[in-house]
């Protein structure tokens, strides 16, 4: 726990933000290239004026959360949802822009960080190693994590046994046992049953008392209505609202119910030309900077080349 708390207060030192404030994210871009190529092929495409080709996931998204907040965030599928909640978790690294926390955050989402050949008590013991736990702690946080997930003898199965709902009862009783800042959900409510998700608004209601953040992905309206403070809409990588919750929902629900008296094909072919939207080349400035990056890699890759050459031409004469 040591090593938890002087954490906390390195990240808090570093992004110097004020106390009442848990997140701050600043114009932040994320891109995925979707061309990979082999190693050999970035030399010759350093001699070439070809562009790359990438997808806009995120793009120029700014807000700030205080703590005890609860953001919910909605939008269709593949418009960036999951992408922020691993950049806030920090799973995932911003293409440019600034994310600050102040405090830890942890990721809930169906089989995040889970091993499936491990048992669920083997797979709790495995996340609490990781995260520092001493021997003392563990043992303590592992049987108050076991009784809140009311898994009982399936928690000595395999985690490739479990249904969806356990393994979100699992996820979610980690998340809250070890005690985080800021709790991403990320549609792991979604496929429990209606006891356990009293039981679990209940824990987020304490979370709230207690001044941690949530954020809370999730297709469900009513869901988002009954557990958010305000609600952002992330529509294809943009952030299109962020406000109060009834009044965002409104406008969500409004977009979907245009959306959803179109035929097939037109939504369809919508999301596909929203999508391809995202999918755009770099710029002369974004590929002079690649140009020069891989540059550096190719004199780091020369480099230990040589080294490796050296080292094994002298155990050679040895």
């Amino acid at each position: 726990m040591r090593n938890r708390r002087s954490g906390r207060a390195l990240n808090k030192n570093r992004f110097e933000l004020p106390n009442d404030v848990a997140l701050h994210v600043e114009k932040v871009d994320k891109r995925f290239i979707l061309e990979r190529k082999k190693w050999y092929r970035y030399i010759f495409s350093l001699f070439k004026n070809e562009p790359t080709k990438y997808f806009q996931a995120l793009e120029g998204v700014t807000f700030e959360v205080g703590r005890g907040e609860v953001i919910g965030l909605i939008g269709l599928n593949g418009s960036g949802k999951s992408t922020l909640a691993s950049l806030l978790a920090g799973h995932l690294a911003p293409t440019s822009g600034n994310i600050r926390r102040n405090g830890v955050a942890s990721l809930l989402a169906i089989n995040s960080g889970m091993k499936p050949n491990l048992t669920g008590i083997e797979n709790i013991r495995l996340k609490l190693l990781l995260m520092d736990f001493k021997p003392a702690e563990i043992k303590r946080r592992v049987r108050s994590i076991v009784e809140f997930t009311e898994l009982h003898d399936f928690i000595y199965q395999p985690l490739k046994h479990y249904s969806s709902g356990m393994r979100a009862k699992l996820g979610f009783a980690i998340a809250v046992q070890t005690d985080p800042d800021i709790l991403i959900i990320d549609e792991a409510l979604s496929v429990g049953d209606q006891t356990f998700y009293q039981k679990c608004l209940q824990e987020i209601e304490r979370f709230k008392q207690e001044g941690k953040t949530i954020f809370f992905v999730s297709h469900a309206i009513s869901q988002i209505r009954e557990i958010s403070d305000r609600v952002a809409w992330i529509h294809y990588g943009q952030m299109k609202m962020l406000g109060n919750t009834e009044e965002v929902c409104l406008e969500y629900s409004k977009f979907i119910h245009h959306f959803n008296k179109k035929s097939k094909p037109e939504r369809l072919r919508e999301q596909q030309e929203m999508m391809n939207s995202q999918k755009r080349n770099l710029t002369s400035r974004q590929k002079m900077y690649r140009k020069t990056n891989l540059w550096q890699q190719l004199i780091s890759f020369s480099t230990i080349l040589l080294i490796l050459i050296i080292s094994a031409w002298q155990m050679f004469q040895n």
